[in-house]
């Protein structure tokens, strides 16, 4: 009598604990999409920044920093993340092309890697987050073949792996120029690499998901372009999606003013895009797709 009882406190403790795992891996993340297309929207970040802190969220991603007809100064720079590290919520920079591939000097000429590196001396220097809630980073400058690109951070939360990528809208600064297309190429090198690695780290854990943040939509090919700056990207993307068994989401920024629509699914595929509100993203390893987006609180400032 008292061995039966035993084997079926045994199970009910066992499955006491799968469900506390599972309800551990249940969590939601938010990303704000870029509040600075056109002009300077400050406000409009600020509040997004506000509405994601009173929500209950592992972290937050932002995408970029500032509009491309706003100054590269360091006084901006420096403004900017203050404001980051002011959120309550663990917050995540993920680059824009208007942070830094549309910079220009007082007289006309380009200051691209001038102020790309500028942009990853302030906000990239060590392996945590900004805001209260800090979340422990791993880069890519790690590697000491890959020492610039410090703005590639993974992380992980919830048996997910998550990891930003530096791939700026519209067309992953590739110039037609010819000749000027060294910092496309080098930088095309590292990510690929970064790719690779994040899909090693969750195949390793067997993971069962993965998402990763950028700007500019890696998955479909700019419009009226001579030469698609992320065919290899997305290649690699696809490649290493199709040897993986969870699921893969990209959430990008190039999604219209207001709330995201909806994640768009082919295979273990799946696409993201985020306009200039915030999205919620929730988490749940033990449903088919693994990640749902939520409702949101509204965005005072949003259009």
């Amino acid at each position: 009598m008292i061995r039966p009882l035993l084997h079926s406190i045994a199970i009910a403790v066992a499955l006491h604990a799968a469900l506390a795992r599972a309800d551990n891996q249940q969590f939601s993340f938010g990303v704000i999409g870029h509040a600075f297309r056109k002009v300077s929207d400050e406000a409009l970040l600020r509040d997004a920044i506000a509405s994601s802190d009173a929500d209950n969220l592992g972290f937050v991603v932002v995408n970029g920093i500032k509009s491309a007809g706003e100054p590269c100064s360091d006084a901006l720079y420096d403004r900017r993340l203050a404001l980051l590290m002011k959120a309550k919520n663990g917050v995540v920079l993920s680059l824009a092309g208007s942070d830094w591939a549309d910079c220009k000097r007082d007289n006309g000429r380009p200051a691209t890697m001038e102020r790309l590196t500028r942009v990853r001396d302030v906000y990239f220097q060590d392996e945590m987050s900004f805001g209260d809630s800090k979340i422990m980073l791993s880069r890519q400058s790690g590697s000491s073949k890959f020492r610039s690109y410090a703005e590639n951070a993974r992380w992980e939360m919830g048996d997910i792996v998550f990891a930003t990528l530096n791939l700026p809208a519209p067309n992953n600064h590739y110039l037609t120029d010819a000749g000027r297309n060294g910092e496309f190429e080098d930088r095309l090198i590292a990510s690929r690499y970064w790719i690779k690695r994040v899909f090693i780290s969750a195949k390793q854990q067997k993971m069962p998901g993965i998402v990763l943040f950028c700007d500019g939509n890696p998955m479909a090919a700019p419009p009226n372009v001579r030469r698609d700056g992320f065919l290899e990207i997305r290649r690699e993307i696809q490649s290493q999606a199709g040897r993986y068994h969870g699921k893969v989401l990209v959430i990008h920024g190039q999604g219209e003013n207001g709330a995201a629509q909806a994640i768009s699914w082919r295979g273990n595929l799946g696409t993201l895009a985020v306009g200039t509100g915030w999205a919620k993203v929730g988490v749940d390893p033990s449903t088919p797709t693994v990640f749902r987006l939520s409702p949101v609180l509204p965005v005072h400032g949003a259009r």
